[in-house]
């Protein structure tokens, strides 16, 4: 049944950026390495355009279910053979400064919704936390087993290669990439980036997630199944690539402006090109310890991964997956959020490479069936890419979706910024990752208004990290705050990830069926 509203809490604080002094030699363009601070949350918005706002519907209205999406927390090993990092003057995405510290970042979000309990709008208790994909970086075991672990609960050391130390870019004696433990100027630190004694060290050291302490539900993404996140996995040359001990740290700039062109333009699914230019560069590469945890994983291995009673946490067991998705080889599947709410969480990767999305027309015909079979009850679906980002498939999937009044929204990510766009009979809700900055998770609260129309309050939450950091490297929480001042930092980093005011905290009107 229905849940009575509780009483809602203010909405939460959000980060400020100053333009505070530098904390390091050297200035940024826009004059220097800024901090962060705390300042006042963003306002709701009440949108209209799928219905309008009836009066006195805050006496009325009944929640039907509320939870958190997670998005694009790329848990990432930087000490992979396999990284693209040397791209990293074509795109900031190929290499960020603060990626070292993602499992911290990950745990601080984490402790965010432990604390958190109740939705802010309408203070109902949190029924789950549901990701839209990307939870990984590169399609790594040991990525996927820091990312179930982060979400279950248990230790973590966030290291592979050599036990004794990190192995990688960023003691690598390159200038294109930040050395926080050297003298090197590098092109981070004429940039105002500190000097941070042992935070490769610390960042590497085995902590311990507290895990959600509500159940929670998988979403796979480009990055959880493809090779960089573009490629398709080949004859098994990647595979030996990730699990060896060569890494390659750098390119000529030209070489690395074609290649970065063809992951852009997707002409090169199937990593044909790639792979003869990593053994035409690969005497460039450097030795690393070779570790078997770097391997990569399969549509199966990732399904039984989830199933595993080690990653089981506060549940269900396979947090949506069951044997039935091993059976059939697909990762779609749907699930109730609430005793009065359905969710379906759809796969829109490319096995063959790219990415961009694609939904072929077995999983749209399932997704027809799920929708008749549910017709009498709310719906919402979720996927990593967006409409926009979905060019095989999209178009069909916006068609299916507005066919079908229940259906409220289709929550999604992969573009790592806000954003809400009415279509045709249901919202689609967008939200920024975890990895650049803003860095957010969205928390979505279903209400029925009792006057022919449904609400859905969406409110962004940052991580529980402090947003002022000391540059400290004793605990967790303190690089959790360091993750967050790099990611604001990060040279070439997109400015336009919040979104506007429309896309961050709103109230969705929506008629009922």
């Amino acid at each position: 049944m229905p849940r009575s509203q509780n009483s809602p809490e203010p909405l939460n604080r959000r980060t400020l950026l100053t333009a505070g002094a530098a904390v390091a030699d050297g200035v940024r363009g826009d004059g220097s390495y800024r901090r962060l601070t705390e300042g006042p949350g963003w306002t709701r918005e009440v949108r209209e355009e799928l219905a309008p706002a009836g009066g006195g519907r805050e006496e009325r209205r009944t929640t039907l279910a509320a939870f958190v999406q997670f998005t694009d927390l790329h848990i990432v090993d930087t000490q992979h053979p396999l990284r693209h990092e040397y791209l990293r003057a074509e795109t900031a995405s190929a290499w960020r400064p603060q990626e070292t510290l993602s499992v911290h970042g990950a745990l601080s979000l984490i402790d965010r919704v432990n604390a958190l309990r109740h939705g802010p709008a309408t203070g109902a208790p949190l029924d789950c936390v549901v990701t839209t994909g990307d939870n990984t970086d590169n399609n790594s075991r040991a990525e996927l087993d820091w990312y179930l672990t982060a979400m279950s609960g248990g230790r973590i050391t966030p290291n592979t290669g050599d036990p004794r130390g990190y192995e990688g870019v960023q003691n690598s004696g390159l200038p294109l990439y930040w050395h926080p433990e050297s003298t090197l100027g590098d092109a981070d630190k004429k940039l105002g980036y500190p000097r941070v004694d042992g935070l490769l060290t610390a960042a590497t050291r085995r902590l311990t997630s507290p895990g959600l302490t509500i159940p929670w539900y998988s979403t796979v993404g480009n990055h959880d199944t493809l090779p960089g996140g573009c490629y398709a996995s080949g004859d098994g040359f990647f595979a030996d690539l990730a699990v060896g001990d060569r890494k390659l740290m750098e390119l000529p700039r030209e070489v690395s402006a074609t290649l970065w062109r063809r992951v852009r333009e997707g002409g090169d699914p199937r990593g044909e090109q790639f792979t003869a230019l990593l053994k035409e560069y690969a005497r460039n590469a450097r030795t690393v310890t070779p570790d078997p945890a770097r391997a990569p994983f399969t549509a199966a291995e990732y399904v039984r991964a989830h199933l595993h009673s080690r990653y089981t946490g506060a549940g269900p067991r396979g947090h949506g997956y069951t044997e039935a998705n091993l059976a059939e080889d697909r990762l779609y599947y749907s699930f109730r959020i609430s005793d009065d709410l359905i969710g379906i969480s759809l796969d829109t990767t490319r096995p063959g490479g790219h990415y961009t999305g694609a939904v072929g027309a077995a999983q749209l015909r399932w997704l027809e069936r799920e929708l008749r079979a549910h017709r009498d009850t709310p719906v919402l679906v979720f996927s990593h890419h967006t409409s926009a980002s979905t060019p095989d498939g999209g178009d069909q999937l916006l068609e299916l979706l507005g066919r079908h009044p229940h259906v409220l929204a289709w929550v999604n990510g992969h573009s790592h910024k806000n954003a809400v766009t009415a279509h045709r009979g249901f919202w689609e809700v967008s939200t920024a990752s975890h990895v650049d900055f803003p860095q957010l998770a969205r928390v979505v609260e279903v209400t029925d208004n009792r006057d022919g129309s449904y609400s859905l309050f969406t409110t962004l939450i940052e991580s529980a990290a402090p947003a002022r950091t000391t540059t400290g490297t004793s605990n967790r929480v303190e690089l959790a705050s360091l993750y967050r001042e790099l990611a604001h930092n990060a040279p070439g980093a997109r400015s336009t990830l919040a979104g506007s005011a429309t896309d961050r905290n709103t109230e969705l009107l929506i008629r009922r069926s």
